[in-house]
């Protein structure tokens, strides 16, 4: 019997391909962002290492799922459900990939097999995959939801965002934030002082990891504490902290450091990577808009919750769940905590407002509107080793898109301003 096929009476083991087109089903067919898809029985019941292997196909899919489909679409009369495409999704991949065809469409036909509503469709399944050669171009890019698209286009111009389509095609590299003298792995230091790493390997088991010496921090994320300027002994608030990345940065750094976050869980995950690397700060879970400190604050960084679509190069599966129809709440509860924010500050405080979203509405537009709300409010430009003036903006923000470094493998898209209270 092949591998993931099935007899009658018999259930089939749990394989790394039948995991990932688990997955697939959830997000393309359930509208469930991937990592709520972990629980389903065909992903978690795999060990740990098919979970990954399982989880790496899936996300490979989502980023060429417009060229995969290219390659089927002339080999059926009809498309067939769900399912069954991504099954064949996942099949032209891993050839494309150079996968054995023997292997790949042995278990593509098996998970058909083995599916109640797809095993009808098994030699289907077997006939269209015989057609695909090992090594097939997956020609084009996937290209963004006409709700992102559109905006983007508008605000950057066609090409640029074709180039951000290309970076978002291949999975990124991983990018370390490292503290003084600390132990490393091996990588290509950026010029903005972040390492990046080609072969991601398991974090865990890196040199420096056990030791706290870094954390993964995306190398235009971790740009957004730098801002602030010196914090040394200051009295600083992370707002939004989880998962925590720049809490470390800031506690590195030397502050007086409150973390705060609206969520449980994540303020634990802050709380693990905080002890992990013998760093302090003090750990509050609540909601911004209700909570209020004893005492102002020197500096602030609000890292605002938003739209995530500068984070799609990591996550392909956000345009295929979501449709833009939360980005007005977003906006409106970002305008909230920044004024909520500035109203915490010392007189001559920063507060830096950060965005992990390529739209205008959550960045651009946000610096332009507070400036006209608080008279006397002042940005201080950029003026980091590494930047290039080109992602300054005509206000002083920083904005930060995929295709930038895209020969270096990318940086995820964010926009950054640090704001000077009167």
């Amino acid at each position: 019997m092949t591998k993931g096929a099935t007899t009658q009476g018999k259930t089939p083991r749990p394989t790394a391909r039948g995991g990932a087109v688990a997955l697939l089903n959830a997000v393309l067919g359930e509208g469930a962002l991937l990592a709520e898809a972990f629980d389903h029985p065909d992903f978690a019941a795999l060990p740990p290492a098919e979970r990954a292997r399982a989880q790496r196909l899936a996300l490979t899919v989502l980023r060429v799922l417009e060229p995969a489909d290219k390659v089927l679409h002339p080999l059926m009369r009809k498309a067939p459900p769900l399912p069954v495409w991504n099954i064949l999704r996942l099949a032209v991949v891993e050839l494309a990939e150079g996968a054995a065809a023997h292997g790949v469409v042995n278990e593509a036909v098996g998970l058909a097999r083995a599916g109640r509503k797809t095993s009808h469709l098994a030699g289907l399944v077997n006939a269209v995959l015989r057609q695909v050669p090992v090594g097939v171009a997956l020609n084009g890019v996937q290209k963004l939801p006409r709700w992102l698209r559109q905006p983007l286009v508008h605000a950057y111009g066609r090409d640029a965002v074709t180039a951000i389509e290309a970076v978002h095609a291949t999975a990124p590299p991983l990018d370390l934030t490292l503290r003084a003298g600390a132990e490393a792995p091996d990588g290509d230091l950026l010029p903005t002082g972040s390492l990046r790493l080609a072969d991601r390997g398991q974090v865990s088991t890196l040199p420096g990891y056990a030791s706290g010496g870094w954390w993964v921090q995306d190398a235009a994320a971790a740009l957004a504490v730098p801002l602030l300027g010196d914090v040394k002994g200051q009295r600083v608030l992370d707002m939004c902290a989880a998962p925590g990345g720049k809490t470390m940065q800031l506690a590195a750094a030397g502050a007086d450091l409150t973390a705060l976050d609206i969520s449980g869980p994540r303020m634990a995950r802050v709380v693990e990577n905080l002890a992990r690397t013998g760093l302090a700060a003090t750990c509050i879970t609540a909601d911004a808009l209700d909570w209020q400190p004893d005492q102002p604050f020197d500096a602030i960084l609000l890292d605002a919750p938003c739209s995530a679509t500068g984070t799609i190069r990591r996550h392909p599966d956000l345009p295929f769940v979501k449709d833009g129809s939360e980005i007005a709440g977003l906006v409106a509860l970002q305008t909230a905590l920044l004024d909520r924010a500035l109203g915490w500050l010392k007189p001559g405080g920063r507060l830096v407002f950060v965005t992990c979203s390529l739209l205008p509405d959550e960045g651009e537009a946000q610096l332009t509107a507070a400036l006209a709300r608080h008279p006397g409010l002042s940005v201080l430009r950029p003026t980091l080793p590494g930047l290039s003036p080109d992602w300054i903006t005509p206000d002083g923000g920083l904005r930060l898109r995929p295709d930038y470094w895209a020969d270096k493998g990318g940086m995820d898209g964010f926009f950054m301003a640090c704001l000077k209270r009167p």
